[in-house]
C-alpha cells in the first residue's frame, strides 16, 4: 500500500478520476443515495489516497480549520469494497489523522460520521458530541477527537 496526500491542483486527471470514481461507487450506488457528491469543497482540501498498486483502496480528504468546523475536519471517509476485509480503514484514519496534525499543527478533529461506523471512529479517539441527525438521508453523528499535540 503507498499512500499519497496532495492539494486539489497537485492531483492527476487520472488520480481525479479515480477519486470521483470511488466516491460515486460507494456513496451514490453502494449506499442508494441519489445526491451531488461534489460539493466544491474538494477544491480547498488534501486529499488523503491509499493506493494497492493502481487502485484507489481508500480516500479521505482533510480540511484546515475554518472551512466545516471551527476544528480541522476529516470527510468523504471511503474504503473500495474490494478492500474492506484488509481493513485499510484503519490505516486510512491513521494517515489522515496525522496529516491534519502535521499540516494544520491541531489535534482537535471534527467529523459528521454516519451513526453505524462510531465504534470504527472511536478506534481513533472520536467521540459522539451530538444527537443523530440526517444527512442525505442517512443517519449521522458529529463527532470529535481532541488531542493536545
Amino acid at each position: 500500500m503507498n499512500i499519497k496526500i496532495k492539494k486539489f491542483d497537485d492531483l492527476t486527471v487520472s488520480e481525479l478520476y479515480k477519486i470521483l470514481n470511488l466516491r460515486n461507487e460507494v456513496f451514490v450506488v453502494e449506499q442508494d443515495c441519489p445526491y451531488l457528491d461534489t460539493d466544491g469543497k474538494d477544491q480547498v482540501a488534501y486529499h488523503v489516497m491509499l493506493w494497492d498498486d493502481e487502485v484507489l483502496a481508500a480516500y479521505a480528504r482533510i480540511f484546515e480549520p475554518g472551512i466545516k468546523y471551527t476544528e480541522s475536519s476529516i470527510g468523504r471517509v471511503v474504503v473500495n469494497m474490494a478492500h474492506r476485509e484488509l481493513k485499510v480503514g484503519h490505516l486510512l484514519m491513521e494517515h489522515a489523522v496525522k496529516a491534519v496534525e502535521d499540516l494544520y499543527k491541531t489535534g482537535k478533529i471534527t467529523i459528521s460520521a454516519q451513526a453505524h461506523l462510531q465504534r470504527f471512529y472511536n478506534k481513533h479517539d472520536f467521540e459522539t458530541v451530538s444527537e443523530e441527525y440526517m444527512e442525505d438521508n442517512i443517519p449521522h453523528v458529529e463527532m470529535t477527537r481532541r488531542r493536545e499535540l
